[in-house]
Protein backbone atom coordinates (compact mmCIF):
# COMPACT_ATOMS: atom_id res chain seq x y z
CA UNK A 1 0.00 0.00 0.00
CA UNK A 2 1.38 3.34 -0.48
CA UNK A 3 3.16 5.53 2.19
CA UNK A 4 3.48 2.08 4.06
CA UNK A 5 6.77 0.00 4.63
CA UNK A 6 7.51 -3.41 6.07
CA UNK A 7 10.47 -3.48 8.18
CA UNK A 8 12.13 -6.94 9.42
CA UNK A 9 8.22 -7.88 9.82
CA UNK A 10 7.73 -5.90 12.74
CA UNK A 11 6.92 -2.36 11.40
CA UNK A 12 4.42 -0.84 9.84
CA UNK A 13 4.33 2.87 10.20
CA UNK A 14 2.33 5.53 7.50
CA UNK A 15 5.18 8.36 6.26
CA UNK A 16 1.91 10.59 5.90
CA UNK A 17 3.17 14.41 7.64
CA UNK A 18 0.42 14.06 10.28
CA UNK A 19 2.26 11.03 12.00
CA UNK A 20 5.72 12.44 12.10
CA UNK A 21 7.70 12.23 15.37
CA UNK A 22 9.36 14.76 17.43
CA UNK A 23 11.25 13.93 20.45
CA UNK A 24 10.31 15.19 23.52
CA UNK A 25 11.17 15.55 26.37
CA UNK A 26 11.22 12.59 29.55
CA UNK A 27 8.54 12.79 31.90
CA UNK A 28 4.84 12.72 32.54
CA UNK A 29 2.12 13.32 29.62
CA UNK A 30 -1.57 13.40 31.03
CA UNK A 31 -3.91 12.48 28.18
CA UNK A 32 -4.60 15.02 26.12
CA UNK A 33 -8.85 15.68 25.61
CA UNK A 34 -10.10 14.21 22.71
CA UNK A 35 -10.11 17.65 20.81
CA UNK A 36 -6.46 18.64 21.43
CA UNK A 37 -4.45 17.72 17.90
CA UNK A 38 -1.60 16.63 19.64
CA UNK A 39 -1.04 12.90 19.84
CA UNK A 40 1.66 13.07 22.36
CA UNK A 41 0.36 16.37 24.74
CA UNK A 42 1.23 18.54 27.18
CA UNK A 43 4.87 17.29 28.77
CA UNK A 44 4.03 17.29 32.83
CA UNK A 45 6.89 18.50 34.63
CA UNK A 46 6.44 16.31 38.07
CA UNK A 47 8.24 13.42 39.78
CA UNK A 48 9.20 10.35 37.49
CA UNK A 49 8.30 7.87 40.14
CA UNK A 50 4.65 7.43 41.81
CA UNK A 51 5.20 7.00 44.92
CA UNK A 52 3.01 5.26 47.49
CA UNK A 53 1.27 3.31 44.59
CA UNK A 54 0.27 0.38 44.62
CA UNK A 55 14.83 -21.31 13.08
CA UNK A 56 13.78 -24.31 15.30
CA UNK A 57 10.13 -25.53 14.74
CA UNK A 58 9.71 -28.49 17.71
CA UNK A 59 7.40 -30.63 15.66
CA UNK A 60 7.36 -30.35 12.23
CA UNK A 61 10.73 -29.71 10.15
CA UNK A 62 8.37 -28.88 6.87
CA UNK A 63 7.87 -25.22 8.79
CA UNK A 64 11.19 -24.22 9.62
CA UNK A 65 11.20 -22.04 6.16
CA UNK A 66 7.87 -19.83 7.22
CA UNK A 67 9.13 -16.59 8.22
CA UNK A 68 6.27 -14.52 7.33
CA UNK A 69 8.78 -11.47 8.62
CA UNK A 70 11.11 -11.99 6.14
CA UNK A 71 11.81 -9.13 4.08
CA UNK A 72 14.39 -8.85 0.59
CA UNK A 73 15.85 -5.56 2.11
CA UNK A 74 19.08 -5.78 4.00
CA UNK A 75 19.35 -5.09 7.91
CA UNK A 76 20.98 -1.85 7.27
CA UNK A 77 17.82 -0.93 4.52
CA UNK A 78 15.78 -2.18 6.84
CA UNK A 79 16.57 0.01 9.98
CA UNK A 80 17.02 3.27 8.13
CA UNK A 81 13.56 2.54 6.61
CA UNK A 82 11.74 2.02 10.73
CA UNK A 83 13.43 5.15 11.19
CA UNK A 84 12.08 6.91 8.50
CA UNK A 85 8.14 5.48 8.43
CA UNK A 86 8.32 5.73 12.33
CA UNK A 87 9.37 9.55 11.98
CA UNK A 88 6.69 9.49 9.34
CA UNK A 89 4.42 8.82 11.70
CA UNK A 90 -8.76 -22.81 27.70
CA UNK A 91 -8.44 -25.94 26.44
CA UNK A 92 -10.18 -26.40 23.54
CA UNK A 93 -14.03 -26.13 22.83
CA UNK A 94 -14.31 -24.86 26.21
CA UNK A 95 -14.09 -21.91 28.27
CA UNK A 96 -11.63 -21.11 30.61
CA UNK A 97 -11.81 -20.20 34.54
CA UNK A 98 -11.80 -16.00 35.20
CA UNK A 99 -8.84 -16.17 36.84
CA UNK A 100 -8.39 -12.80 37.89
CA UNK A 101 -5.46 -10.31 39.01
CA UNK A 102 -6.06 -9.29 42.87
CA UNK A 103 -4.54 -5.76 42.68
CA UNK A 104 -7.13 -4.78 44.72
CA UNK A 105 -7.29 -7.38 47.38
CA UNK A 106 -5.38 -5.46 50.13
CA UNK A 107 -2.78 -6.54 52.62
CA UNK A 108 0.49 -8.25 51.23
CA UNK A 109 0.78 -7.22 47.80
CA UNK A 110 3.38 -10.29 47.39
CA UNK A 111 2.03 -13.23 45.12
CA UNK A 112 2.92 -15.49 47.50
CA UNK A 113 0.50 -15.47 50.22
CA UNK A 114 1.16 -16.22 54.03
CA UNK A 115 -1.21 -18.31 56.15
CA UNK A 116 -1.54 -21.62 57.44
CA UNK A 117 2.08 -22.30 58.94
CA UNK A 118 5.22 -19.99 58.94
CA UNK A 119 7.23 -22.26 56.93
CA UNK A 120 4.91 -22.53 53.42
CA UNK A 121 2.62 -21.55 51.24
CA UNK A 122 -0.59 -23.40 51.53
CA UNK A 123 -1.27 -22.28 48.31
CA UNK A 124 1.08 -23.19 46.16
CA UNK A 125 3.30 -25.39 48.51
CA UNK A 126 6.44 -23.42 48.96
CA UNK A 127 8.55 -23.73 51.44
CA UNK A 128 10.18 -20.25 52.76
CA UNK A 129 13.31 -21.63 51.55
CA UNK A 130 12.19 -21.69 47.98
CA UNK A 131 11.15 -18.21 48.33
CA UNK A 132 14.28 -17.02 49.75
CA UNK A 133 16.25 -18.69 46.56
CA UNK A 134 13.63 -17.07 44.60
CA UNK A 135 14.43 -13.40 46.25
CA UNK A 136 18.50 -13.90 46.03
CA UNK A 137 17.64 -15.16 42.04
CA UNK A 138 15.68 -12.23 41.37
CA UNK A 139 18.44 -9.77 43.10
CA UNK A 140 20.83 -11.93 41.26
CA UNK A 141 19.02 -10.75 37.49
CA UNK A 142 18.42 -7.66 38.77
CA UNK A 143 22.61 -7.26 38.50
CA UNK A 144 22.41 -8.79 34.82
CA UNK A 145 23.27 -11.86 36.43
CA UNK A 146 22.76 -15.33 34.87
CA UNK A 147 21.10 -17.82 37.20
CA UNK A 148 22.16 -21.43 36.81
CA UNK A 149 20.68 -23.43 34.00
CA UNK A 150 18.69 -26.01 36.98
CA UNK A 151 17.40 -22.42 38.49
CA UNK A 152 16.11 -21.94 35.04
CA UNK A 153 14.44 -25.18 34.90
CA UNK A 154 12.84 -24.78 38.48
CA UNK A 155 11.78 -21.44 37.96
CA UNK A 156 10.05 -22.52 34.60
CA UNK A 157 8.05 -25.07 36.00
CA UNK A 158 6.93 -22.69 39.29
CA UNK A 159 5.65 -20.43 36.02
CA UNK A 160 3.96 -23.06 34.17
CA UNK A 161 1.94 -23.92 37.53
CA UNK A 162 0.87 -20.71 38.02
CA UNK A 163 0.71 -19.56 34.11
CA UNK A 164 -1.47 -22.98 33.30
CA UNK A 165 -4.42 -21.10 35.49
CA UNK A 166 -4.45 -17.52 33.69
CA UNK A 167 -7.00 -17.43 31.04
CA UNK A 168 -6.58 -16.17 27.40
CA UNK A 169 -8.35 -12.86 28.12
CA UNK A 170 -6.52 -12.35 31.42
CA UNK A 171 -8.58 -10.28 33.86
CA UNK A 172 -6.83 -7.26 35.44
CA UNK A 173 -7.59 -4.60 37.76
CA UNK A 174 -6.51 -1.14 38.04
CA UNK A 175 -4.44 1.04 38.95
CA UNK A 176 -2.40 -0.71 36.63
CA UNK A 177 1.02 0.71 34.63
CA UNK A 178 0.91 -1.16 30.99
CA UNK A 179 3.84 -1.78 29.17
CA UNK A 180 4.64 -2.45 24.90
CA UNK A 181 7.81 -4.18 23.65
CA UNK A 182 10.93 -4.44 25.56
CA UNK A 183 13.28 -6.60 22.97
CA UNK A 184 16.09 -7.66 25.38
CA UNK A 185 16.81 -4.24 26.25
CA UNK A 186 17.34 -4.88 29.87
CA UNK A 187 18.84 -1.86 31.10
CA UNK A 188 16.44 0.11 29.42
CA UNK A 189 13.86 -2.44 31.77
CA UNK A 190 15.64 -1.53 34.75
CA UNK A 191 15.04 2.09 33.47
CA UNK A 192 11.49 1.37 33.04
CA UNK A 193 10.98 0.33 36.78
CA UNK A 194 13.10 3.42 37.94
CA UNK A 195 10.64 5.97 36.34
CA UNK A 196 7.40 3.89 36.90
CA UNK A 197 8.10 2.37 40.74
CA UNK A 198 8.96 -1.35 41.43
CA UNK A 199 7.41 -4.72 41.95
CA UNK A 200 5.11 -5.55 43.86
CA UNK A 201 4.52 -1.34 44.76
CA UNK A 202 3.46 -1.10 41.08
CA UNK A 203 1.20 -3.54 39.59
CA UNK A 204 2.22 -4.53 35.97
CA UNK A 205 0.96 -5.52 32.51
CA UNK A 206 3.53 -6.18 29.67
CA UNK A 207 2.27 -6.84 25.86
CA UNK A 208 4.32 -9.16 24.86
CA UNK A 209 7.50 -8.69 22.95
CA UNK A 210 9.98 -9.36 26.05
CA UNK A 211 13.25 -10.98 23.56
CA UNK A 212 14.83 -10.82 20.70
CA UNK A 213 17.12 -7.75 19.09
CA UNK A 214 18.48 -6.72 22.29
CA UNK A 215 21.45 -7.99 23.72
CA UNK A 216 19.78 -9.09 26.70
CA UNK A 217 17.04 -11.38 26.04
CA UNK A 218 17.87 -14.09 28.45
CA UNK A 219 18.32 -11.71 31.33
CA UNK A 220 15.09 -9.81 30.58
CA UNK A 221 12.88 -12.65 30.41
CA UNK A 222 13.93 -14.19 33.42
CA UNK A 223 13.73 -10.97 35.36
CA UNK A 224 10.02 -10.92 34.35
CA UNK A 225 9.60 -14.47 34.29
CA UNK A 226 10.30 -14.48 38.30
CA UNK A 227 9.13 -11.58 39.40
CA UNK A 228 6.11 -13.31 37.71
CA UNK A 229 6.45 -16.11 39.89
CA UNK A 230 7.05 -14.27 42.84
CA UNK A 231 4.05 -11.66 42.97
CA UNK A 232 1.77 -13.04 40.43
CA UNK A 233 -1.12 -11.26 41.24
CA UNK A 234 1.29 -8.05 40.62
CA UNK A 235 2.82 -8.79 37.14
CA UNK A 236 0.73 -9.78 33.43
CA UNK A 237 2.58 -11.00 31.02
CA UNK A 238 1.00 -11.74 27.71
CA UNK A 239 2.41 -13.31 24.85
CA UNK A 240 3.91 -11.24 22.04
CA UNK A 241 5.23 -12.57 18.38
CA UNK A 242 8.55 -13.06 19.17
CA UNK A 243 7.18 -15.22 21.78
CA UNK A 244 7.93 -18.23 19.33
CA UNK A 245 10.31 -21.03 18.42
CA UNK A 246 10.53 -20.24 14.78
CA UNK A 247 11.15 -15.99 15.20
CA UNK A 248 13.83 -16.42 18.17
CA UNK A 249 15.69 -18.55 16.10
CA UNK A 250 16.16 -15.77 13.56
CA UNK A 251 16.42 -12.40 16.15
CA UNK A 252 18.71 -13.51 18.37
CA UNK A 253 16.94 -14.88 21.61
CA UNK A 254 18.55 -19.00 20.34
CA UNK A 255 22.22 -17.88 19.43
CA UNK A 256 22.13 -15.48 23.11
CA UNK A 257 20.97 -18.56 25.00
CA UNK A 258 23.56 -21.10 23.05
CA UNK A 259 26.25 -18.41 23.18
CA UNK A 260 25.60 -17.70 27.42
CA UNK A 261 24.76 -21.01 28.51
CA UNK A 262 26.71 -23.07 25.83
CA UNK A 263 23.23 -25.26 25.11
CA UNK A 264 19.53 -24.59 23.81
CA UNK A 265 18.53 -26.33 26.72
CA UNK A 266 17.58 -22.92 28.32
CA UNK A 267 16.00 -21.27 24.95
CA UNK A 268 13.82 -24.90 25.29
CA UNK A 269 12.70 -24.39 28.65
CA UNK A 270 11.57 -20.30 27.70
CA UNK A 271 9.77 -21.49 24.45
CA UNK A 272 7.87 -23.97 26.62
CA UNK A 273 6.61 -21.51 28.90
CA UNK A 274 5.89 -19.07 25.67
CA UNK A 275 2.87 -21.60 25.29
CA UNK A 276 1.15 -20.89 28.44
CA UNK A 277 1.33 -17.05 28.25
CA UNK A 278 -1.84 -15.71 28.43
CA UNK A 279 -3.19 -13.70 24.73
CA UNK A 280 -4.55 -11.06 25.86
CA UNK A 281 -5.84 -9.31 29.06
CA UNK A 282 -8.53 -6.95 30.04
CA UNK A 283 -8.39 -4.52 32.74
CA UNK A 284 -11.70 -3.18 34.76
CA UNK A 285 -13.92 -4.92 31.84
CA UNK A 286 -13.22 -1.93 29.86
CA UNK A 287 -9.49 -1.47 28.44
CA UNK A 288 -8.73 -5.05 25.89
CA UNK A 289 -5.00 -5.16 26.01
CA UNK A 290 -3.10 -7.29 23.15
CA UNK A 291 -0.07 -7.48 21.66
CA UNK A 292 -0.77 -7.24 18.21
CA UNK A 293 -4.76 -6.43 17.26
CA UNK A 294 -7.41 -8.15 16.05
CA UNK A 295 -8.60 -10.96 13.96
CA UNK A 296 -11.53 -11.31 11.41
CA UNK A 297 -12.11 -14.88 12.73
CA UNK A 298 -12.95 -13.07 16.60
CA UNK A 299 -15.72 -10.56 16.98
CA UNK A 300 -16.36 -11.24 20.84
CA UNK A 301 -13.79 -11.91 23.92
CA UNK A 302 -15.86 -15.21 24.36
CA UNK A 303 -14.24 -16.72 21.12
CA UNK A 304 -10.80 -15.84 22.52
CA UNK A 305 -11.15 -17.47 25.65
CA UNK A 306 -12.19 -21.01 23.79
CA UNK A 307 -8.56 -20.42 21.64
CA UNK A 308 -5.89 -23.45 22.59
CA UNK A 309 -3.01 -21.18 23.38
CA UNK A 310 -0.76 -24.30 24.20
CA UNK A 311 1.01 -24.08 21.19
CA UNK A 312 3.50 -22.65 18.85
CA UNK A 313 2.17 -19.57 17.44
CA UNK A 314 0.31 -20.77 14.12
CA UNK A 315 0.90 -19.33 10.50
CA UNK A 316 -2.41 -18.17 11.24
CA UNK A 317 -5.48 -18.08 11.93
CA UNK A 318 -7.11 -15.90 15.33
CA UNK A 319 -4.22 -16.83 17.35
CA UNK A 320 -2.04 -15.67 14.79
CA UNK A 321 -3.79 -12.63 14.17
CA UNK A 322 -4.13 -11.51 17.72
CA UNK A 323 -0.05 -10.80 17.96
CA UNK A 324 0.50 -9.89 14.04
CA UNK A 325 -2.02 -7.49 13.36
CA UNK A 326 -1.66 -3.50 13.06
CA UNK A 327 -4.26 -0.75 12.88
CA UNK A 328 -4.63 0.57 9.63
CA UNK A 329 -6.05 4.47 8.38
CA UNK A 330 -8.88 2.56 5.96
CA UNK A 331 -12.17 0.38 6.22
CA UNK A 332 -12.53 -3.13 6.81
CA UNK A 333 -9.34 -5.59 6.87
CA UNK A 334 -6.46 -5.48 4.61
CA UNK A 335 -3.44 -7.89 3.88
CA UNK A 336 -0.74 -7.09 6.32
CA UNK A 337 2.72 -6.32 4.45
CA UNK A 338 4.22 -8.32 7.57
CA UNK A 339 2.81 -12.02 6.37
CA UNK A 340 0.93 -12.75 9.01
CA UNK A 341 -1.91 -11.19 10.33
CA UNK A 342 -4.32 -8.33 8.72
CA UNK A 343 -4.30 -4.46 8.79
CA UNK A 344 -8.02 -3.47 10.56
CA UNK A 345 -9.78 0.00 9.83
CA UNK A 346 -11.88 2.02 12.67
CA UNK A 347 -15.40 0.47 11.44
CA UNK A 348 -13.52 -3.02 12.24
CA UNK A 349 -12.26 -1.29 15.98
CA UNK A 350 -15.91 0.69 16.37
CA UNK A 351 -18.02 -2.77 16.17
CA UNK A 352 -15.32 -5.08 18.29
CA UNK A 353 -15.46 -2.57 21.24
CA UNK A 354 -19.31 -2.02 20.78
CA UNK A 355 -19.35 -6.00 20.78
CA UNK A 356 -17.75 -6.61 24.34
CA UNK A 357 -18.36 -3.22 25.61
CA UNK A 358 -15.20 -2.08 25.76
CA UNK A 359 -13.90 1.68 25.68
CA UNK A 360 -10.58 1.06 23.98
CA UNK A 361 -7.68 -1.33 22.68
CA UNK A 362 -4.29 -0.96 23.92
CA UNK A 363 -1.73 -2.70 22.10
CA UNK A 364 2.14 -2.72 21.23
CA UNK A 365 3.79 -4.34 18.21
CA UNK A 366 4.92 -1.13 16.23
CA UNK A 367 7.31 1.54 16.87
CA UNK A 368 6.41 4.81 18.05
CA UNK A 369 8.81 7.71 17.78
CA UNK A 370 6.95 9.40 20.96
CA UNK A 371 6.58 6.06 23.08
CA UNK A 372 2.71 6.23 22.08
CA UNK A 373 0.16 6.97 19.69
CA UNK A 374 -3.38 6.84 19.41
CA UNK A 375 -5.52 6.00 16.48
CA UNK A 376 -9.12 6.11 15.77
CA UNK A 377 -10.42 8.92 17.85
CA UNK A 378 -8.60 7.33 20.50
CA UNK A 379 -9.79 4.03 20.37
CA UNK A 380 -7.19 2.16 19.88
CA UNK A 381 -3.74 3.01 21.85
CA UNK A 382 -0.48 1.87 20.78
CA UNK A 383 2.73 1.79 23.29
CA UNK A 384 6.32 1.17 22.92
CA UNK A 385 8.23 0.55 26.12
CA UNK A 386 12.13 0.25 24.43
CA UNK A 387 13.93 3.51 24.17
CA UNK A 388 16.38 3.98 21.27
CA UNK A 389 15.36 0.75 20.02
CA UNK A 390 18.09 -1.35 18.64
CA UNK A 391 20.46 0.87 20.36
CA UNK A 392 19.59 2.97 17.08
CA UNK A 393 16.69 4.24 16.24
CA UNK A 394 16.45 7.18 19.02
CA UNK A 395 12.67 7.49 19.83
CA UNK A 396 11.74 7.56 23.33
CA UNK A 397 9.58 5.03 25.15
CA UNK A 398 6.54 5.54 27.41
CA UNK A 399 4.49 3.44 29.77
CA UNK A 400 0.41 4.29 30.39
CA UNK A 401 -0.56 4.18 34.33
CA UNK A 402 -3.69 4.19 34.44
CA UNK A 403 -5.33 4.96 38.15
CA UNK A 404 -8.58 3.10 39.83
CA UNK A 405 -10.61 5.06 37.58
CA UNK A 406 -8.99 4.30 34.13
CA UNK A 407 -7.53 8.36 33.82
CA UNK A 408 -4.35 7.76 31.82
CA UNK A 409 -0.98 9.28 32.85
CA UNK A 410 1.57 8.35 30.19
CA UNK A 411 5.62 8.34 31.34
CA UNK A 412 7.46 9.26 28.79
CA UNK A 413 11.40 8.17 29.11
CA UNK A 414 14.44 7.70 27.39
CA UNK A 415 16.87 5.06 27.48
CA UNK A 416 19.60 4.27 30.18
CA UNK A 417 23.01 5.83 30.13
CA UNK A 418 25.68 4.62 28.06
CA UNK A 419 28.05 3.91 30.61
CA UNK A 420 25.19 1.94 32.69
CA UNK A 421 24.57 -0.42 29.92
CA UNK A 422 27.46 -2.39 29.82
CA UNK A 423 27.48 -2.46 26.11
CA UNK A 424 30.75 -2.65 24.49
CA UNK A 425 30.73 0.76 22.78
CA UNK A 426 33.16 -0.31 20.26
CA UNK A 427 31.82 -3.87 19.50
CA UNK A 428 30.07 -4.06 16.32
CA UNK A 429 25.97 -4.87 16.39
CA UNK A 430 24.85 -8.11 15.10
CA UNK A 431 22.91 -7.48 11.46
CA UNK A 432 20.11 -9.38 14.25
CA UNK A 433 19.80 -6.69 15.96
CA UNK A 434 19.53 -4.18 13.22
Amino acid sequence: MKGEVTVLGFLTASTSPSNRAHKTAPGRHRDPPASSPSAVGEVVQRSLRRRERSVYDATSGARRNWLPFASAAGPEVEAAAAVAAAQSGVKEGGREPESRNRSRSGGDPCAVRRGGGPDSDPRRGWAMAEISDLDRQIEQLRRCELIKESEVKALCAKAREILVEESNVQRVDSPVTVCGDIHGQFYDLKELFRVGGDVPETNYLFMGDFVDRGFYSVETFLLLLALKVRYPDRITLIRGNHESRQITQVYGFYDECLRKYGSVTVWRYCTEIFDYLSLSAIIDGKIFCVHGGLSPSIQTLDQIRTIDRKQEVPHDGPMCDLLWSDPEDTTGWGVSPRGAGYLFGSDVVAQFNAANDIDMICRAHQLVMEGYKWHFNETVLTVWSAPNYCYRCGNVAAILELDEHLQKDFIIFEAAPQETRGIPSKKPVADYFL
